[in-house]
């Protein structure tokens, strides 16, 4: 299955047109179907076939916002492919163009999703669990008692403090949570305001679909708010489905536990 999604993965890559398609999404996330057919001399017929082309191959997620429906730029699938083909000597260089990216947008909500062959409970469960969460999560453990209202910290070892702190504001196991989010492991970042990130857990066959969707981020948000989130999500995926830990370079920046 890892291997048909990869070349899904490839096929929609392969295609001019689909590449454009995400180059707009890479400088401007969210984008309605409209605003998507001004930018390219087709219909939108056309463009609409390309853009669900695109989801099936998990590179692009779609939301609903009232009566319109925005499209988003999925680096997850892209994060995969980069883990399973891309050399350890080569990751200096993929993280400089992957950090490209937030040079060039405005972010105000970022949406990642990726399929995991596992239940609803097994993934809250690695959500949750400090020992789990530190499998995949740069060795960070997280706390809280996880009701709603309750407070949470993301916590590693080699830190004077939590690197993460805010509150649970949903909390509906094993489909769904709602969560403020502060980080303070820089000065860059702990001058960020606080921010929202909501998981969404959808069973889908004897697989779920993830949606981890980062929201009420400033325009001047700095990329190390968000961008770690496609590795997170592989080695989330990797640890369920294996029970390995990833060991690319970047997985393990800031030390294994």
């Amino acid at each position: 299955m890892l291997f048909s999604h990869m070349e899904m993965v490839f096929r929609a890559l392969a295609d001019p047109t689909r590449r454009a398609l995400l180059d707009a999404l890479f400088e401007r996330d969210g984008q309605t179907l409209a605003a998507l057919t001004a930018r390219h001399d087709m219909t939108r017929v056309a463009v609409a076939k390309h853009l669900r082309l695109l989801e099936e191959a998990g590179l692009v997620v779609s939301k609903r916002r009232g009566r319109e429906k925005l499209h988003f730029l999925n680096a997850v699938p892209i994060r995969l492919l980069h883990d399973r083909w891309v050399s350890k000597y080569t990751e200096l260089w993929a993280a400089g163009l992957t950090g490209l990216k937030a040079e060039l947008e405005t972010p105000m909500e970022k949406v990642f999703e990726i399929y995991i062959r596992t239940t609803p409970e097994r993934l809250w469960e690695a959500i949750t669990d400090p020992a789990i969460r530190a499998k995949y999560h740069f060795g960070s453990t997280i706390a809280s008692d996880w009701t709603p209202g309750s407070r949470y910290t993301l916590n590693h070892d080699g830190a004077d403090g939590p690197l993460v702190e805010g509150e649970n504001l949903v909390v509906e196991p094993p489909l769904r949570l709602v969560q403020s989010m502060h980080a303070t492991w820089s000065e860059d970042a702990a001058r960020e305001a606080t921010s929202r990130v909501t998981w969404e857990i959808e069973p889908v066959g004897d697989s779920c679909r993830l949606t981890v969707t980062h929201d009420q981020l400033s325009d001047t948000a700095p990329e190390e708010i968000y961008g770690g989130w496609p590795m997170i999500l592989s080695g989330l995926k990797t640890w369920l489905e294996t029970g390995q830990t990833l060991t690319t370079p970047g997985s393990l920046m800031y030390g294994e536990r």
